[in-house]
């Protein structure tokens, strides 16, 4: 038996693929790098859903699909507050219809985005910000959080970031939604699948855990010998490793470079001058203590960094990233039901066997 299925192939696939070796993701026959930080979320959206969804249109659409959100969750607003981040924003998307049609999938693309901020801004003792449907999937957010953006930076990294964690192979929530839609459920049904899965912090959970290391080693004053004492304890690195990847990860590199030309306060460049000091050194620690182990750079050290500038607090991260994925796990859902296939797989009995009674 293969624990955990490592290496089993359970589908086949158009919308990516993930090269661990060579650090290479590609989304629908674009590698990463061409796309990440130039085309918009909404652009990737339709790349995604290509083939899937003939009839898409972007942009206005998804525009009109976050006002929808925002009305149909008006007259819950108050009880999904009293919910703690995540789960309000998981509960939220399970108001919307359980179809299969266009409007329910860009409903659904369109949801997180809508309640995160909302979310936020209702815990924080502030009133809602409705969609404003003119405004680009990220920087309608951001405005919707209440966070100014002369310019359009802060809705450029925020735009990268969902790019490049539209959709990553068969990871745990998208093989999690994608099983729940090889039932013929409705989409809602599946993308609450993958929202369950990526709660774990297995999965979803690691961004904001890398503000608290950073933290701690700010407090501490000594990168070297906190990173030391905590590997020697046993503790994982925030940031550093990943299943996949035997090299860096390449959405990495991406969200850096989309920091760095965020160009923000004098605070926030000492405050990425500082992590990528965090990151060398724990690089070099990782390397000396874990020798026979590959333990790089991965997605979640530069999504801290670029979530808490663009204004999320750390408890929203996982609320972010499922912004972002949405996307990826509507496309597999459509794909896998295009299969007709119900995803079955055996298990192994290994209990006890009782002689039969004579």
């Amino acid at each position: 038996m293969i624990s955990g299925l490592d290496d089993v192939i359970a589908a086949e696939t158009a919308l990516s693929d993930v090269d661990g070796i060579a650090g290479r993701l590609v989304i629908r026959g674009q590698p990463l790098g061409q796309i990440a930080g130039r085309l918009s979320y909404e652009d990737v959206v339709s790349l995604l859903l290509s083939d899937l969804v003939p009839d898409l249109s972007q942009g206005a659409a998804l525009g009109a699909a976050r006002m929808d959100v925002f009305t149909r969750i008006a007259p819950v607003m108050d009880q999904l507050a009293r919910l703690d981040l995540y789960d309000g924003m998981r509960a939220g998307i399970a108001f919307m219809p359980d179809g299969v049609k266009v409007d329910d999938l860009l409903r659904l693309i369109a949801a997180p985005a809508v309640l995160t901020p909302l979310m936020i801004r209702l815990q924080a003792g502030q009133a809602p910000v409705a969609p404003d449907v003119a405004l680009g999937h990220a920087a309608d957010c951001l405005a919707m959080l209440g966070r100014e953006d002369e310019g359009g930076a802060l809705a450029r990294a925020l735009d990268t970031y969902l790019v490049a964690v539209c959709d990553h192979g068969l990871n745990a929530s998208t093989f999690a939604a994608r099983v729940v839609a090889s039932t013929r459920a409705g989409l809602t049904s599946s993308i609450l699948a993958g929202l369950g899965a990526l709660k774990g912090p297995l999965h979803g959970g690691a961004p904001g855990p890398v503000i608290a290391m950073l933290d701690a080693i700010a407090a501490d004053g000594d990168a070297r010998a906190w990173l030391k004492r905590e590997v020697a304890q046993g503790g994982r690195l925030m940031g550093f490793g990943h299943r996949i990847y035997r090299t860096r990860d390449p959405r990495a590199d991406a969200l850096k470079a989309a920091v760095r030309q965020l160009g923000c306060s004098a605070k926030s460049a000492e405050r990425l001058a500082f992590a990528e000091q965090v990151e060398q050194t724990a690089l070099a620690v990782l390397r000396a203590e874990k020798p026979g182990r590959v333990l790089e750079t991965n997605v979640e050290f530069y999504t801290a960094l670029l979530l808490e500038a663009v204004g999320f607090p750390p408890d929203a991260f996982t609320c972010v990233f499922a912004m972002g994925r949405v996307s990826g796990w509507v496309a597999h859902a459509l794909e896998q039901q295009a299969t007709g296939r119900l995803i079955r797989p055996q298990s192994r009995y290994v209990g006890p066997v009782y002689a039969q009674a004579r």
